[in-house]
Formats: C-alpha cells, structure tokens, sequence
C-alpha cells in the first residue's frame, strides 16, 4: 500500500501545476500524516537550485534589456543619454528644498527687453526692404561663445560623455566627420529655407543630391504656412549697449506675431521647450539685440524655435511669447555676467 501511495507520489511530481491542489485534496481526505512527512522530505531532496537573477525587479528593467537586446540603433545623443540613465537610475529628482536665506538671482547690470526708444511694427506691416545684415568682426563676444563657456556643470557633463562614447564608437576622425556633416546638413537647410522665403525655387538637382535637405523642408512644411512678413533672414545683430553680438536665422510674423525665428535640426525628437536646452536663450539674447541696434528700425517682443527632423516628420514649433521672453532674457542676463566675470578673471591673471 506504502509503494503504490509513493509511486503515485511521484507521478504528481510531474505534473507541477496542479501538485499543490492535488497533494491537498488527496492527503486531508485519508488524513495520512506521516505520509505527509515523507512527501516533505522527498520534495526537500529535490530542491531546485536557485538563480539569483529570479530574485531581480524584471518589470523594473523590463524598458532596459529591451533596448540592450534590440538591433543596434544610431548615434547616441545628450538626450539619448538621459534616458538611459532614467531606466538605470530612476528619473532624476529636480525639486530641491528651499534653503532658507538664498534669494533667486537678479543680473546686476539689468537691461529691459524692450527698447521704449523705438516703435513696434504692427501685424502684417511690409517693408520696402529685406534685411541681411553681414556679420561684423567686432571684438565682443558672440552669443554662441558666451552660452558655451557658461555652460552649466550638469550639460557640460553629458555633453562631455556623448562626445566620448562617440569617438568611441567612431573613433577621432570619424566623429569630425560626423560633426562637420552636421554643420553641412544645417548650413545646406537654412540656405534652402532662406530660397523659399525669397521665393525661388530649391533646385531640384540640389534635393535629390542631399535627400537630408529634401526631409528637413518636408518637416517645417506645416510651419510655413504660418509664417508671413519676413523682415529678415540671416542677419547681424549688435547690442549697443550690452556689447555682444550674433547671426539671427529669421525674424518674420507667425501667426500674426512678430518674432525672432531660430531653425533647428535634431534626430532626437524634441517636442517640449525644456528639450531645446539653451536655444530659449539664444532668441531672447537675439531678441534684445535686435531691439537696442540702430540697424533696425522695429522691435521685437516674441520668439519662435522650430525643430525639424531629417525623417521628414512634422517639426516642433516652441513659441515664446513676450512673459516667456522676458523671463529667458534675464537668464541671459545673468549668464553674459558670469562670462564677462570670466573673463576679467582671466585676463587679471594672464597680466599678473
């Protein structure tokens, strides 16, 4: 009877989705203890040894083995960067307490936005002229320069490793390369907008040699036509009072608002304005430039970053309106004074 109970025993084993219910329905009914005690022990004999990777959060990682284990994917990007550590580490948490006695920062030298000294064009005002001011060598900064050297520590960071896990990846000449097609594809993008603007036709010879220009105008397409009243494209910029100076994309009417326009390439998407890092900056910096040069008879109180993807999906337009300007332009502000700070601090020890 013992041996007929065990070999029964041993085909439920076998069956493991049901063993538990079955073990329970068949020993409470003939209530065998000791038989029970046995099937402990012969169960414990057979204990299957564990794998530590059982013991692993697998739904936590879930996003992360999945990007290990898929097909290789492009050029890793700052953003791309993000992400990653994201699904290893979490999202960052970018909510700090308040430290009692620290007051938000003010620029020291505050100039307004808006020049009270000159007119603001109303919607739809055409001028007789286009403007296309040439860059000037003056000897202050650009607005390029100063938001690099005033990079903050966290950007530079990850702008410092996407550099290297590229050169990595492409090794020194083939990631120079890779930046100078970036530089190409951008300057042969803006000298295709700055055709359609000026109503000539984009040869066509010219789209299918670089189909990446063909993608970047098919993406800005739903943008165009929201823009209207070009006053200028591709023009210099010189604030005569803070002394710095830049190179403005495009400044025209969207939506019957006057803006700085700022064109933009990425194979990231970036649908947020927070995804455009410091380019708020550089149109609130190009804004009040605009606005405090003699060369420009109007002011302008609205900006515009549009992002445009090579795959030729719909671009992203960031508009900033005149309070979100405003609060760009004294981030700005303080910025050009942590530059200008630097460099009295350089120049003081290369005299000393």
């Amino acid at each position: 009877m013992l041996l007929l109970g065990m070999k029964s025993i041993e085909l439920l084993t076998r069956k493991s989705g049901r063993l538990k219910m079955l073990l329970t329905e068949h020993f409470c009914k003939n209530q065998v203890p000791y038989v029970c005690l046995c099937i402990s022990s012969y169960l414990c004999s057979k204990k299957k040894k564990e794998n530590g990777y059982e013991q692993v959060d697998q739904e936590r990682y879930m996003n992360l083995v999945r990007s290990v284990t898929s097909s290789k994917a492009g050029p890793q990007t700052p953003e791309t960067l993000f992400e990653e550590d994201n699904l290893i580490y979490g999202p960052v948490n970018k909510f700090k307490s308040p430290v009692k006695g620290v007051e938000a920062k003010f620029p020291k030298n505050w100039v307004p936005l808006i020049n009270s000294s000159k007119r603001t064009l109303p919607p739809n005002s055409d001028r007789k002229h286009l403007l296309k001011i040439g860059l000037q060598r003056h000897k202050v900064p650009s607005v390029t320069s100063v938001l690099q050297q005033t990079m903050p520590l966290h950007q530079a960071f990850y702008l410092k490793r996407w550099k290297q896990r590229m050169i990595l990846e492409l090794g020194k000449d083939g990631f120079a390369e890779y930046t100078k097609n970036l530089f190409l594809q951008g300057k042969l993008f803006h000298a295709a907008l700055e055709s359609v603007f000026l109503s000539e036709e984009v040869p066509l010879k010219e789209q299918e040699k670089d189909a990446t220009v063909s993608g970047y105008l098919a993406s800005v397409q739903h943008v165009l036509r929201d823009i209207s009243g070009v006053k200028a494209l591709e023009s210099a910029v010189h604030h005569e009072t803070l002394h710095y100076s830049g190179l403005v994309d495009c400044v025209a009417e969207y939506r019957g608002q006057l803006c700085v326009i700022d064109w933009k390439t990425s194979e990231k998407s970036k649908p947020y304005l927070r995804n455009t890092f410091d380019n708020p900056l550089q149109v609130a910096a190009y804004t009040g430039a605009i606005n405090h040069d003699a060369n420009y008879d109007f002011q302008v109180n609205c900006g515009l970053i549009v992002v445009s993807y090579k795959d030729g999906s719909p671009a992203h337009p960031h508009f900033m309106d005149s309070d979100l300007c405003s609060q760009y332009w004294n981030k700005w502000l303080l910025r050009l004074e942590e530059y200008t700070e630097k460099e009295k601090n350089n120049n003081a020890i290369e005299t000393s």
